[in-house]
């Protein structure tokens, strides 16, 4: 059933576990996402991010992903992931995105307010929930959701307090050491918890972490721990699904797509086994 994040999220919190939110490049990764969640007969945020415009075009992934999501039998909340400008946003929500992301955490933070508020004030009439960014999440060494590798920025407790209270966000994305893509030589990140803590008891929406592949399962258990709610997984996906393909060596290409197929089942399982079975 298709539904907006907001309460997926929120009974997240109040249960003390957290969900991973897997972008979906094609009609196939989008089915796999959904027969794993209702496997284990948990919500999907399934997510499309606005880089993938050009290759998947908005309104292709808006047919696919309300079919996904109408088809299922638990709650699908259909996400626009890393919105970059507004108007995009919009024409999601448009054609039916429940639930939107605005990233102008690169820009100012008035700059970042005035836009989140803008995308809120549009969504909310529509039913729609919304999720911004404050500090910001860098792009790694190889990085899948931007074409330029950039800098984390720590996420300021009082800045997150403000922008919260101004802008009337459903949900928080917060900058507390993860990168998109790859890490360099396959290193462990270093996560700074205190800050997620003080974030966590600071505000009372749910909390967000983007760059959740490669981080590892102890650091992102502990963040759910400390108040996060969605994880935001796409690379760990793609590197399951090559790695499945590797292994079977398929010759023939609908094996192929079976393969790769199994790999992101594999781990997207993976994820909500341990994300919602946190102790």
């Amino acid at each position: 059933m298709l539904v907006n994040s907001k309460k997926i999220l929120l009974d997240a919190k109040k249960g003390g576990y957290g969900l991973p939110a897997p972008d979906y490049l094609d009609i196939d990764s989008a089915r796999v996402y959904a027969k794993v969640a209702e496997k284990f007969n948990m919500p999907l945020l399934l997510s499309y991010p606005q880089l993938l415009d050009s290759n998947f075009p908005l309104k292709e992934a808006a047919v696919v992903g309300k079919l996904i999501a109408e088809q299922s039998s638990v709650p699908v909340a259909l996400h626009l992931d890393h919105g970059e400008d507004v108007d995009f946003i919009k024409r999601a929500i448009d054609l039916g995105f429940t639930s939107v992301m605005i990233d102008a955490s690169m820009e100012t933070f008035e700059n970042n307010v005035k836009k989140t508020l803008e995308v809120v004030e549009y969504a909310h009439q529509r039913g729609v929930s919304v999720e911004a960014e404050i500090g910001h999440v860098g792009h790694g060494e190889y990085p899948t959701e931007s074409s330029v590798p950039t800098e984390s920025v720590y996420t300021e407790v009082d800045e997150a307090v403000k922008f919260a209270e101004l802008t009337g966000v459903d949900s928080l994305a917060v900058s507390i050491g993860t990168l998109h893509g790859f890490y360099a030589k396959s290193m462990v990140p270093k996560l700074n918890f205190e800050r997620l803590d003080d974030i966590n008891k600071a505000l009372n929406i749910p909390l967000v972490l983007h760059g959740g592949s490669g981080s590892g399962d102890d650091n992102l258990c502990l963040c759910v721990k400390k108040g996060i709610t969605k994880i935001n997984i796409f690379t760990d996906l793609l590197v399951g699904a090559i790695n499945q393909i590797n292994n079977d060596k398929p010759d023939k290409y609908p094996v192929l797509k079976q393969s790769a197929d199994k790999g992101m089942y594999d781990v997207l399982s993976h994820y909500y086994e341990i994300f919602t079975n946190v102790k």
